[in-house]
């Protein structure tokens, strides 16, 4: 479509593109609607990070499907976080949003307080229980006058396989909470569940030059911790998990007077810190555990239930994973997708369950590939017009209000917290990120100037400077902006309220190897502790 503007003034060209010979005015032709979009994305693409990289663009109705923009949108590229739309989709599918995990303890019937024999935790994939949790199974068995377990306290862990990490994860990112090991008995760090992890705080001393103190959470001496750190004039912490054991180097210096900081770390085999955790519960409610902790065998039939524990429903679990962006709870879906449907949940059960649990909804698998849950892996690969496919034909499932309710929002929350403020798309665009080195994606809804509901997918690989978000931004406002008389001039004028960064200071940060115990840059936001959203 294009738009007729007419010009009064006899300059040569005036900024609007008009043109005037000798006091004459032509009426110069501008492109509006879906032609207008596509100039103005174009334009946003022609930035220099993304030479010699690969941009995957797809704009389309959310009702129809309809195409209005396609940039490469048949290119695979890695999609990061983005996976985790086809994991949370695919669980509400096939698990139901009503669905919750049961952590159950079983044993022999106690007699006079007494359990004669082992008692067993079994783990049924739950990512989000908490030190708490595991207190109040001990309490629970105590409220039944329980007050010895002759035998051993035995961790079950068998409804996933033995497979701790995904496929072609970086090494280096295994300390980090992103990069956690998968366990169908675990614990969280806090409530920000990040499963198989502990969070180490570390405060000052009484006076400078005093050792920093250390605390954990959950409490737990599963993990040595090499303490170096002082109070300090300031603070400047190193927390770094040596590579294969479970030892965490704490250094530098913690400023006096001040709560301190805390960085949290992934454990090598957390269903051991979860058995240790609850071994200390049960010793707290008075509980004499005679015997040792086993892992790994399977809870015998027969045994009477004594207590259990029930997560919240899939239907408040999927915000949690989503608008922070939850690698540990995703990839704990994952395999729960895959043991639901064949008996043992493994990255290829879980993989078949997304696939199966998605084609009604348009998500053809043949192109893509998906080696885990949460978008971690380096071989995952996703087209931009498949998450636009997933987008649209995940408006007509029950459980879309409850999926859209759980993407963040622009300039509102989770991963999109400080993004697109003061423009259009703030408070309008609900999109998911994806963040890893040289990865960047952004696919989500937004409703433009006509009212009209679109979904868009960005999709960017293989960029060499430090961070590529204000790109998607502006690709998000222009969609926002966008309208049937809306010209290419408009929308570029939207989209230039999102600020470039110094592109020197790019280039910098892209050059930088990360330190032992440091994350790389320009991950998701939330990763970093503080989160820096």
């Amino acid at each position: 479509m294009r738009k007729r503007t007419l010009i009064s003034s006899a300059v040569a060209v005036t900024a609007a593109g008009a043109i005037t010979i000798a006091g004459t005015v032509v009426a110069q032709a501008q492109e509006t609607g879906s032609d207008a979009l596509a100039a103005a994305i174009d334009a946003i693409l022609h930035d220099k990070r993304l030479t010699d990289s690969q941009a995957g663009v797809v704009v389309a109705d959310a009702n129809t499907g309809e195409v209005l923009y396609d940039r490469n949108g048949d290119k695979r590229g890695n999609p990061g976080s983005n996976e985790k739309l086809f994991t949370t989709a695919a669980a509400l599918e096939a698990l139901g949003e009503d669905f919750t995990y049961v952590t159950e303890v079983s044993g022999d019937r106690p007699v006079d307080g007494v359990v004669a024999g082992d008692l067993y935790v079994r783990g049924s994939g739950d990512p989000t229980l908490l030190e708490a949790d595991y207190d109040q199974l001990a309490a629970d068995l105590a409220a039944r006058d329980i007050s010895t377990i002759d035998g051993d306290l035995v961790a079950d862990d068998t409804a996933f396989d033995a497979v701790r990490s995904g496929v072609a994860w970086p090494w280096e990112d295994l300390q980090f909470t992103y990069g956690s090991e998968i366990s169908a008995l675990t614990v969280a760090s806090g409530t920000d569940y990040n499963a198989g992890s502990v969070r180490f705080e570390v405060k000052p001393g009484a006076a400078a030059g005093d050792p920093a103190v250390i605390t954990t959470i959950p409490k737990t001496d599963y993990v040595e911790i090499v303490n170096t750190a002082t109070t300090g004039t300031s603070t400047n912490i190193s927390v770094n998990r040596a590579r294969n054991e479970n030892t965490v180097y704490i250094s530098g210096t913690v400023k006096a007077g001040t709560n301190g900081t805390f960085a949290t770390r992934a454990v090598i085999d957390p269903t051991r810190l979860a058995a240790d955790v609850f071994a200390d519960s049960l010793e707290e409610a008075g509980i004499d555990l005679t015997g040792e902790l086993r892992f790994g065998e399977t809870t015998p039939q027969g045994g009477e239930t004594l207590a259990t524990h029930t997560s919240a429903p899939l239907s408040e679990l999927t915000a949690d994973i989503l608008k922070p962006s939850n690698a540990s709870m995703t990839e704990a879906l994952f395999k729960t997708l895959g043991y639901h449907a064949t008996g043992l949940g493994t990255a290829a059960s879980g993989k078949a369950a997304v696939y199966a649990a998605l084609t009604k909804y348009g998500v053809d698998n043949g192109p893509i590939r998906l080696a885990d849950g949460a978008g971690i892996s380096r071989h995952d690969l996703v087209m931009a017009s498949t998450l636009t496919d997933l987008l649209v034909g995940a408006k007509t499932a029950p459980w879309f209000s409850t999926w859209y309710g759980a993407l963040p929002v622009a300039c509102e929350d989770g991963t999109l917290a400080s993004r697109m403020c003061g423009t259009p798309a703030a408070s309008n665009v609900h999109a998911k990120t994806g963040s890893l080195t040289s990865v960047s994606a952004l696919s989500g809804y937004v409703t433009d100037a006509d009212g009209r509901e679109l979904v868009f997918s960005v999709v960017i690989n293989d960029f060499l400077w430090s961070t590529v978000k204000d790109i998607e931004d502006k690709i998000a406002v222009a969609v926002a902006s966008h309208s049937a008389e809306t010209t290419e001039a408009e929308i570029s004028t939207f989209s230039s309220e999102i600020d470039t960064p110094d592109f020197a200071e790019l280039e910098a940060e892209a050059e930088e190897i990360p330190a032992e115990g440091e994350m790389p840059v320009s991950l998701e936001c939330t990763w970093y502790e503080p989160a820096i959203c």
